[in-house]
């Protein structure tokens, strides 16, 4: 596994109010559905980033005003032949 190191204010967390755990979680989220957003990520990988479950991590999606019509056959049925 990779890893990534960021370097952040402590002034940051303060801000935001979240422990390093929390935001980390965010950041991990956040980052996934970006990448999903610009078709960067296909919805099992950014679940994979963030750490959740794929169908879990579409519905966090559209709660976040993510669209999620422009999945292709593979990401609407699960497999390309529908399975």
């Amino acid at each position: 596994m990779a890893t990534l190191h960021l370097d952040l204010p402590d002034t940051l967390l303060l801000a935001t109010g979240q422990s390093s755990e929390e935001f980390l979680k965010d950041a991990r989220f956040f980052l996934a559905l970006k990448l999903f957003e610009v078709g960067r990520l296909s919805s099992d990988k950014a679940a994979e980033l963030c750490g959740l479950g794929r169908v879990e991590f579409l519905f966090a999606a559209g709660k976040h005003g993510v669209p999620l019509t422009d999945l292709d056959e593979y990401e609407s049925w699960g497999t390309p032949d529908g399975h």
